[in-house]
């Protein structure tokens, strides 16, 4: 490992104002992180320790949420409101990981975590544009099985790891970012960003900027969702393919809906052309296959794993019908 400076920031301005030095890495729970150091992928000069900033779940008159950037993913997922009028929340997290990894891992971290491709993490025998731009992406003609059929590049097919994450995108969360030029927010659907030919770049963040804090706006229909994990075995594995989703259906119409998939892509997706085909039409299977299929329609899939297009869509027609089904 690297030899390396650490600070514990005092508060958020103290926290970026001691990352904002070169080489410096914002340091939460530490569970992706200090594996990432540990085999010398990531070799930060210096950790500014963020633990003590805020960890708070401030529930808001409006039936919004705040959830500060330090808050651990087990606290959000047993919180009350969150499994009351977020339950896909409540289920994406406890999907994801270990429940000691929960207990460990943050908010602002989980949105941080970086990719599982094993390419990324063989950085004595394979190239990868993530880990070393410009090497090239061995994962494109390697075995691809675990990779993105949505908004890949020529120069990386990796996935997004989070759970949590997707659910957020369907949700309509929004991160809040503190530098040294001052506070902005993004939305979390575009906070993370697709490959194109800079697959180094997660994300839109700023040199030294860090999170704060992750707004979940109200959403009175989210209170009956659903988030269903495909993986390779029970517990402990990264999504195949997942599915966030909301349904508010009125008389058998789908009035609104919330539609997100993991597993499939860069970034959490968010299915915005299933979501537009499925309001103001009768809530039926044929529907949702149909908007599922519009959905998937630019996949391209690799070599390895075409098969996720069609588990992609079983999924999300399996889900949205339970929603249906449940409300009886």
């Amino acid at each position: 490992m690297t030899p390396f400076a650490f600070a514990r920031a005092a508060d958020a301005t103290d926290a970026v104002q001691q990352g904002h030095v070169a080489g410096a890495k914002y340091l939460g729970g530490g569970t992706n992180l200090v594996d990432l150091m540990r085999v010398t992928i990531e070799h930060p000069a210096m950790l500014v320790d963020v633990t003590g900033l805020s960890d708070t779940i401030e529930e808001r008159p409006d039936g919004s949420l705040l959830i500060g950037a330090a808050a651990k993913n087990t606290a959000v997922a047993e919180h009350r409101a969150v499994r009351t009028r977020f339950p896909m929340l409540t289920r994406a997290i406890t999907a994801g990981a270990s429940a000691q990894i929960r207990n460990m891992a943050t908010v602002g971290g989980n949105l941080l975590q970086r990719t599982r491709c094993a390419y990324f993490y063989d950085h004595d025998g394979a190239r990868c544009n993530k880990r070393a731009p410009g090497q090239g992406c061995d994962a494109i003609d390697g075995f691809n099985r675990m990779h993105a059929i949505l908004g890949a590049s020529a120069h990386c097919v990796a996935t997004h790891p989070s759970d949590m994450c997707v659910a957020l995108a369907a949700l309509d969360a929004v991160v809040h970012l503190q530098g040294v030029n001052g506070s902005r927010t993004v939305a979390l659907a575009d906070f993370h960003r697709l490959p194109e030919d800079r697959p180094e770049r997660d994300t839109v963040l700023q040199h030294g900027e860090l999170v704060t804090a992750v707004e979940v706006p109200a959403l009175p229909f989210a209170a009956r969702s659903e988030y269903r994990k495909v993986r390779d075995r029970a517990s402990y594995a990264f999504a195949l393919v997942s599915v966030a989703a909301a349904l508010d259906v009125d008389d058998g119409i789908v009035r609104d809906v919330r539609l997100a998939l993991g597993g499939v892509a860069h970034r959490p997706w968010r299915a915005t052309a299933a979501e537009q085909m499925l309001r103001g039409r009768a809530a039926t299977e044929a529907l949702f296959d149909a908007a599922a299929a519009a959905e998937l329609a630019n996949a391209r899939p690799l070599r390895d794993n075409g098969f996720k297009v069609d588990l992609a869509r079983r999924a999300i027609v399996a889900v949205l019908g339970g929603l249906v089904d449940n409300r009886s």
